[in-house]
């Protein structure tokens, strides 16, 4: 059994609370709070029961300490959305972070610094998770979206101290377990995006268990190559190769697209796969292959989806998203959920977080859990 906030006595306590504040920053400035504002009613809950809240957190992918990539922005604008002082550790451990933590009051907020600035973080090392214990006395896992990691703060943590989920974990849980196990017919999952590895490690496991699969975005455009349709492309690195083989290509339940939006420079111009020619890259899906997608999206009951399906950073190449977007919220009776940093944003920015069933902040933790495969997150929690 995993346990719940309600499990634990926080009163007077040390609590290490391992969050997502993965978010966008620039110029030393949040850009999209949502992962943010989705910790709030645990750190609320906390300061009411009582505990001495320390927060935990990684943000991208540091090669070295830098300016850039510290969370004190975070601390920041978190300090505005509770209206409270939360102060900010420059060190993930040390005599001086523990004795900031044995200081704190009850009901007192505070931040460690990225912990991916520490080599220990990625490798899950023993001494680190052991500095890391010494400044809690329990540990809530807040971070559904890091339990694919088998990162020091998700899965060394749990073992060394008395440990539970947070109140935005179990909802994620909830809403995806019910889409694990009992969806309603018929199922489509939409994967798009980039980090074309860890997606098509699901996408096997979902052509079993959904009645559709529409791919676009660099996971359509490597398939596609895989398959000998888009010819003249890239062929992906062997680790991604390894894992496209596995997927049955030929299953007609999976469904790529049929025109895309080819680009040249300046120019640009719709063409079938096939035709897309060297010099050019493929930045977005094609009308007719967005027409048969929200075709499918409109019968469907219930939809999952994660991965913008093309460039749309740039306006011009968000039409095809957009449409497929549009065929989601126009299907009033399906349970629609959404998952993963750059879908989040493009729904939020076009004000439409209201239109879906659940946004989760898990992207590839979602395609995983959703896919049956064993996070090692969570089986630390068990």
């Amino acid at each position: 059994m995993i346990r719940n906030l309600k499990h634990l006595d926080f009163k007077g306590k040390r609590t290490l609370v391992r969050c997502d504040f993965n978010v966008p920053i620039k110029n030393r400035k949040v850009l999209d709070n949502f992962k943010i504002e989705q910790a709030l009613e645990t750190i609320e809950y906390l300061r009411k029961e009582g505990a001495k809240i320390i927060l935990m957190s990684h943000l991208g992918r540091p090669r070295k300490k830098t300016r850039q990539l510290s969370l004190k922005p975070v601390a920041l604008e978190l300090e505005k959305l509770l209206k409270a002082k939360v102060k900010f550790s420059k060190k993930c451990f040390g005599k001086r972070v523990e004795r900031m933590t044995q200081n704190l009051k009850t009901g007192e907020v505070m931040m460690l610094e990225n912990l991916r600035f520490e080599k220990g973080e990625l490798d899950n090392d023993e001494s680190f998770v052991k500095k890391l214990a010494s400044l809690g006395d329990v540990y809530v896992n807040e971070a559904f979206s890091s339990c694919h990691r088998s990162h020091a703060s998700v899965v060394g943590l749990p073992k060394l101290m008395p440990h539970c989920i947070g109140l935005s974990f179990y909802k994620e849980a909830k809403y995806l377990m019910k889409l694990r196990q009992n969806p309603e017919h018929p199922l489509t999952v939409i994967i798009g995006g980039a980090k074309v590895n860890s997606k098509a490690k699901v996408i096997d496991n979902f052509l079993e268990k959904a009645d559709h699969v529409l791919l676009g975005g660099k996971v359509a455009n490597t398939v596609l190559t895989v398959k000998g349709v888009a010819l003249g492309r890239p062929f992906p690195e062997s680790k991604t190769l390894k894992e496209i083989k596995k997927i049955k290509l030929t299953d007609s339940k999976m469904h790529l697209p049929f025109d895309v939006v080819a680009v040249a420079g300046e120019i640009k111009r719709t063409a079938g796969p096939a035709s897309v020619r060297k010099e050019e890259e493929i930045f977005d899906i094609g009308p007719e292959t967005a027409k048969a997608f929200a075709d499918i999206i409109k019968e469907s009951k219930t939809i999952f989806w994660s991965g913008v399906l093309g460039k749309v950073e740039q306006e011009e190449f968000s039409k095809g998203t957009q449409k497929v977007v549009k065929a989601i919220i126009r299907n009033k009776d399906a349970l629609k959920v959404a998952g993963g940093g750059d879908t989040i944003a493009f729904i939020r920015k076009y004000d439409l977080e209201d239109k879906f069933s659940y946004l989760s902040m898990g992207g590839t933790a979602s395609l995983e859990f959703l896919a049956n495969e064993k996070m090692p997150g969570i089986e630390s929690l068990r």
